[in-house]
C-alpha cells in the first residue's frame, strides 16, 4: 500500500497547490493521500485567511483523502519546528510511505548533502555558524553564510540555502532522520511565483499575492488563479463574516496583551531573547497598529517573520521550556479535520496501526487524557503518547481557535467554541 503524505497550509488553496498535488500523485501513484495542515494560524506567524475547517473542505474537494491538523505549537514556529511537527504527524500515522515537497532546486541529493552537515554538526560548520552569529546575523542568515562557506561557495549550494522551499525541504529531511523514519522523500520543481512574491501574476500567482487582492476586496481578480471550489468557499466564508482574516485584525488583542505586560512577564516566552522583550514592551506603547509595531521591533538580528512568531508566542503564553519538550517528544495525537469515503477506510487502518490517539471528537479530549494515564499502568501499552504533553498541546489548539474566532465579523461565530462544536468535515 502506497500512502502519499503532504505538508500544507492551503492559505488559500491555489493552482500551484493543485499542480503540486497532481504531480506528487504521479510520482508516488498512491492508494491514499493524506495531508498535515496548519490550523487557524500559519508558519508566517499570522492567522490563516479563512478557518481550518473551510480550508480542509477545499483540500478534500481537490483530492486529499484525510486532513490532519498540525498542532498549534508547531504550526507557527521556525522551519525546523514546523517540520518537526509535520513529519511527526505523518510518521505517527504509521501508514505514510512517501512524502513529496516543492523545491526550487528539485535536487534531492544536494538537499540530503546539506541535511547531513546539519545533522552531524561537523565542527568546521559549527565554528562558522558561531562566527556569523557573533557578527550579529540572525540565526537563519548565519546558517546560510556558514553553509556557503563550508561548501566552499559552491554556487548550487548557495542557491539552495537562499530559497524558502529548499530550506524547508532540508528541515523535512532532518526530521525524517530525527524520527528514524522509513518515509521516502521526493521533490517537485517549484513553478510560478515565489512564496513571498506579492505581485499578482495570473494563473500561477503566489498565496501572498492572492491574499493581497482578497484583502483589497478584489476577489473577482483571483478567479483564474484558484480552483473553482476555492473561490466558492472563500466567497461563502467572507459573506458569512468569517473572513478574510489577517494579522491587523489582532491589533487590540496583541497591543492589549503587550501594554499590560512588564519585561519580567515575557522573559521566559519562546524566542524572547537578546532584548526582544524590551523592544516589544516599549514599542507596543508607541505603535498605532500591528504593522507599525513590527517595523519598530524588527532589526538586523530579528527578522520580520521571527518577530511575528515571537509576538504570537507572547499572546499565547508559549513558554521556552514547553517548546523544548514538544521538540523532543513530537506531536502527541493525530487530530482529524476531515476525510472522504476513501479516507475513512484508511483512517480505520491508522486506528489499528498508530500508537497515538486519533482525535475526531475534540470535546472528548479529557476522556482521552484519562485513558492515556490508565494506559501507562498496563504492561502491554497501547499508546506512546505522554499524557501531560498531550493535554498541553491540545489545549493550545483550543486557545488558538478561540482567539481566532474573535477575529470574525460575525459575532455569532465568535460566541461558541468552534473546536468543541464543529464536526469533522466528511465528503
Amino acid at each position: 500500500m502506497n500512502v502519499l503524505g503532504l505538508i500544507v497550509e492551503y492559505n488559500p488553496f491555489h493552482n500551484g497547490h493543485l499542480y503540486h498535488l497532481n504531480s506528487a500523485k504521479k510520482i508516488v501513484s498512491p492508494d491514499y493521500t493524506v495531508a498535515v495542515m496548519s490550523g487557524n494560524f500559519v508558519q508566517r506567524g499570522e492567522p490563516a485567511i479563512i478557518n481550518k475547517f473551510s480550508r480542509t473542505e477545499t483540500a478534500l474537494n481537490m483530492g486529499i483523502d484525510i486532513v490532519f491538523e498540525l498542532p498549534f505549537v508547531y504550526a507557527t514556529q521556525s522551519a525546523g519546528t514546523f517540520a518537526n511537527g509535520s513529519i511527526g504527524v505523518l510518521e505517527r500515522t504509521n501508514v505514510v510511505t512517501d512524502i513529496v515537497f516543492g523545491s526550487e532546486s528539485s535536487n534531492i541529493e544536494y538537499l540530503k548533502k546539506i541535511s547531513n552537515v546539519l545533522i552531524t554538526q561537523k565542527k568546521e560548520y559549527t565554528n562558522l555558524l558561531k562566527y556569523y552569529l557573533k557578527k550579529g546575523l540572525s540565526f537563519p542568515n548565519a546558517r546560510k553564510e556558514a553553509l556557503k562557506k563550508f561548501f566552499d561557495n559552491d554556487t548550487d549550494i548557495e542557491k539552495i540555502v537562499e530559497k524558502s522551499n529548499d530550506i524547508l525541504g532540508i528541515e523535512y529531511l532532518n526530521n525524517l532522520n530525527y524520527y528514524n523514519s522509513k518515509i521516502i522523500p521526493h521533490t517537485i520543481q517549484r513553478h510560478g511565483s515565489d512564496y513571498n512574491d506579492s505581485e499578482f501574476k495570473g494563473k500561477l500567482s503566489s498565496a501572498t499575492a492572492i491574499r493581497k487582492l482578497i484583502f483589497e476586496n478584489k476577489i473577482s481578480k483571483i478567479e483564474n488563479s484558484v480552483p473553482k471550489k476555492t473561490l466558492e468557499i472563500l466567497k461563502r466564508e467572507i459573506s458569512k463574516g468569517n473572513g478574510p482574516i489577517n494579522l491587523e485584525k489582532m491589533r487590540e488583542i496583541i497591543l492589549y496583551k503587550l501594554r499590560l505586560s512588564e519585561r519580567e512577564d515575557i522573559t521566559d516566552i519562546l524566542d524572547i531573547k537578546e532584548g526582544l522583550d524590551k523592544r516589544f514592551i516599549e514599542y507596543s506603547k508607541r505603535s498605532k497598529d500591528i504593522n507599525d509595531l513590527l517595523k519598530k521591533v524588527k532589526s538586523k538580528r530579528f527578522t520580520y517573520t521571527r518577530v511575528k512568531r515571537s509576538m504570537l508566542n507572547i499572546l499565547f503564553d508559549l513558554k521556552d521550556y514547553e517548546y523544548k519538550k514538544y521538540a523532543e517528544y513530537g506531536p502527541q495525537y493525530l487530530r482529524v479535520l476531515g476525510f472522504n469515503k476513501k479516507g475513512q477506510k484508511l483512517l480505520n487502518i491508522i486506528k489499528k496501526k498508530s500508537k497515538y490517539p486519533i482525535i475526531t471528537t475534540p470535546s472528548q479530549y479529557y476522556q482521552i487524557y484519562k485513558k492515556l494515564i490508565k494506559d501507562l499502568k498496563n504492561e502491554d501499552k497501547k499508546y506512546d503518547s505522554i499524557p501531560e504533553i498531550f493535554l498541553e498541546q491540545i489545549k493550545y489548539d483550543f486557545k488558538a481557535s478561540n482567539i481566532y474566532s474573535l477575529l470574525y465579523q460575525n459575532k455569532i461565530s465568535s460566541s461558541y467554541e468552534e473546536d468543541m462544536i464543529k464536526k469533522v468535515i466528511m465528503l
